[in-house]
């Protein structure tokens, strides 16, 4: 830091030259503390040895190491890299001058030094250095002043999304309940999701949609993916059997019954929330398919949320390999093909080539939430 007003500020003059060194320092000392090196390395042990130098005044060409190579070593070491430099120097060329600010210098000054100027832009630096400084701890004081604030506040948000998982699971829990027979469902199908999308995330197509962010969105809501089931009726959600036509349309209707779910939700809060905005499109979509043959709404290809695309693997495996009242469970293996026979017709290509290379972390997933454990 600047030092107290009660002692002169430190100068650092670095010149091979013993005149020009000379010369500063009647021109320096009358004001400040001054100290001098004549080479490059002896500059930096100098720098670095408490008092601290306030400023340095450095030339460019030494022979063993040149002010260029001296600043970069100053500005990488954390003791030395806030001393503001000027470079004095016989170099008057506008490149080596460029050169020299956006190394880090402060200022640069063409040789021969005029007093007046060298100690005017000296004082002129002090100043700034002493000021920046000043602001430093000033916001020091006020970060040590925040990190309360800071800390409640990350504990109001972990408890926010505390509430909103619990909500999430309570609801996609009401869903279950007209289900008895998918009692993990959720925790597998919310795993296949996040699994799949960490993995897409290094697509370089879907780089910049599935971000970290949006993996946790995508994951927590999953398993709201069937929550309109609570609105179709037991002769239909549970028959032991084939369902005819009509119940057929019947059933097609929890995808909007979802969503729609999920935006009476919403207007109980005074803005949206962003986390039931995946919800209702992994709500309404999940059943689309990539040919456009899907409903609610006959979307294909990139038209359908890629959010939705995800579930829709994920699903439909989960459903294969599970057994339900109306059907028994489905190897993994033919579950899988089924899913890879599917690519470019109901299912995302993209999606399904991860679907292959994670297919053995399906495996294990399914079989840690098996039904058995429910």
């Amino acid at each position: 830091m600047f030092q107290v007003d009660s002692a002169k500020p430190s100068i650092l003059i670095v010149d091979d030259e013993p005149i020009n060194l000379t010369i500063l320092t009647q021109v320096l000392s009358g004001q400040y503390q001054v100290r001098a090196a004549s080479s490059g390395e002896q500059a930096l042990k100098v720098a670095a040895m408490s008092p601290i130098p306030n400023l340095i005044l450095l030339d460019i060409m030494m022979p063993d190491v040149n002010g260029y190579t001296v600043l970069a070593r100053l500005k990488r070491d954390p003791v030395t890299q806030h001393i503001p430099v000027i470079f004095t120097t016989a170099m008057s060329a506008s490149i080596d001058e460029e050169m020299g600010l956006k190394m880090g210098a402060v200022d640069y000054m063409t040789k021969p030094i005029v007093p007046a100027i060298l100690l005017q832009r000296i004082k002129t630096h002090l100043l700034l250095k002493k000021t920046n400084d000043e602001l430093q701890v000033a916001n020091d004081k006020l970060t040590n002043s925040n990190v309360y604030l800071e800390n409640e506040i990350t504990e109001r948000m972990k408890e926010n999304i505390a509430v909103q998982n619990v909500t999430i699971r309570a609801l996609a829990h009401l869903a279950e309940t007209r289900d008895p027979e998918t009692g993990n469902h959720i925790l597998r199908t919310q795993s296949y999701v996040e699994i799949l999308a960490r993995r897409l995330q290094k697509h370089p197509d879907y780089a910049e949609v599935i971000t970290d962010h949006f993996i946790n969105l995508v994951t927590r809501s999953a398993p709201l993916h069937d929550i309109g089931k609570v609105g179709i009726p037991d002769h239909v959600l549970l028959k032991p059997g084939k369902l005819d036509a009509d119940e057929w349309v019947i059933m097609k209707t929890h995808a909007e019954l979802g969503e729609m779910a999920i935006i009476l939700a919403e207007q109980d809060v005074d803005h949206p929330l962003e986390f039931l905005t995946l919800a209702k499109e992994i709500a309404r979509w999940h059943h689309e398919k990539w040919d456009g043959s899907g409903y609610p709404d006959g979307l294909a290809g990139k038209a359908i949320p890629v959010s939705a695309r995800l579930m829709a693997v994920a699903d439909v495996f989960d459903a294969l390999t599970s057994q339900r009242v109306y059907k028994k469970a489905m190897s993994f293996e033919q579950s899988r093909d089924i899913i890879i026979d599917g690519s470019g017709q109901h299912f995302d290509p993209d999606i399904v080539a991860i679907f292959i290379e994670l297919y053995n972390d399906f495996v294990l997933i399914s079989q840690k939430y098996s039904e058995l454990d429910a």
